[in-house]
């Protein structure tokens, strides 16, 4: 558990918006390449994607994903007065971003900034807030003293701590999806530590461009053509008061999360059957998803290549796509537990 805490925050405070994800697969390929098995392949795709391949003759094809992206914004214009325009690089409420941190690709720290509210009108006060209304201030006083400090097309995040807090949870960026490639990971590191025999030509991918919804998972799958695939992801949840319980989608500490269904996937019933069953077999805890919401790289890969059995096993996270997404370590660990134990099964998939 504490190593793949330790994987976590490692991963998680590195910068890696969609299309920028070559820090995080360099940092993923250090921390596995000392646990590469003789006859394993490690290897990347032109766009990026980072596959660890451990080949089984005569074996059903599994694919584990996990998306190395985070959320982010790219600049799209630098006012007179040295303060940036920009788009959102994945999906946001955008009523949480005013008076935000953020940081750029080179290192150089902003806030985005909207009006004051004695400056916005009562009238104006009750529309959503507009992306084109906010800037990002990067402490410039001109265009000129900006344009020496960030181009066109450069990439922020949020900029805030990693932080432990409460019992047992987790407070950070970037944890959809780098708590999913630490899981991935730590199980790399763990197959070769204790010489597990895996009963299925195996393919780890850690992929890029999720959250745009572009996903290079696509190209993944096609390559890889599985017949099972895994996706470890975040869960979008509202355990808080006031929500009623079936629209709560799924609690934190409570275990991983199986779903049947979201916006883009029904998931392989004869799959998710297998993985509860074996929660249950070996005492390991999970939950189902109450609300049929969001969407990750399951459908990509359900669609490609003929077609694929998928199922996701989700981390349920508070306030996802901000700069303070919220999870329960114990949760991170039951998704390890149960992925491991369909590595492990003695009776695996056919």
């Amino acid at each position: 558990m504490k190593e793949l805490l330790k994987l976590n925050k490692d991963l998680c405070t590195l910068f890696g918006p969609s299309g920028n994800e070559d820090l995080i697969s360099e940092r993923i390929k250090e921390l596995i390449t000392p646990y590469k098995l003789d006859n394993a392949e490690l290897f990347f795709d032109k766009v990026g994607n980072l596959y660890y391949h451990i080949p089984k003759e005569n074996a059903p094809r599994l694919m584990i994903n996990a998306h190395m992206d985070e959320v982010g914004f790219m600049v799209t214009s630098i006012q007179g007065d040295g303060t940036l325009s920009f788009g959102t690089v994945g999906g946001f409420d955008t009523i949480i971003l005013p008076s935000k941190k953020v940081i750029c690709e080179n290192g150089l720290r902003g806030v985005i900034l909207s009006k004051p509210i004695h400056l916005i009108s009562r009238k104006a006060r009750k529309k959503p807030i507009e992306v084109e209304d906010l800037v990002i201030d990067i402490g410039a006083e001109s265009k000129e003293e900006a344009e020496k400090l960030v181009s066109i097309g450069d990439y922020f995040t949020f900029d805030l701590p990693y932080v432990e807090f409460g019992e047992g949870l987790i407070c950070s960026k970037a944890l959809d999806d780098r708590l999913g490639c630490a899981i991935m990971v730590k199980l790399i590191m763990d197959i070769k530590d204790q010489k597990i025999d895996i009963p299925y030509d195996l393919y780890f991918a850690f992929t890029c461009r999720e959250e745009l919804g572009y996903s290079s998972c696509f190209g993944a799958s096609e390559r890889i053509k599985p017949d099972y695939a895994i996706i470890i992801e975040s869960k979008a949840v509202s355990d808080l008061y006031g929500v009623s319980e079936e629209r709560q989608v799924a609690k934190l500490g409570n275990g991983g999360v199986i779903s049947f269904a979201d916006c883009g996937t029904i998931f392989d019933r004869d799959l998710i059957k297998h993985i509860m069953a074996l929660c249950e077999n070996n005492g390991i805890k999970y939950q189902v998803n109450q609300y049929v919401s969001g969407g990750n790289d399951s459908a990509n890969i359900q669609r490609s290549a003929g077609g694929a059995k998928v199922s996701v096993i989700s981390s349920a996270s508070r306030y996802i796509h901000s700069s303070s997404n919220v999870i329960h370590k114990t949760d991170i660990e039951s998704i390890y537990k149960t992925v491991l134990s369909v590595l492990t099964d003695k009776n695996p998939l056919k």
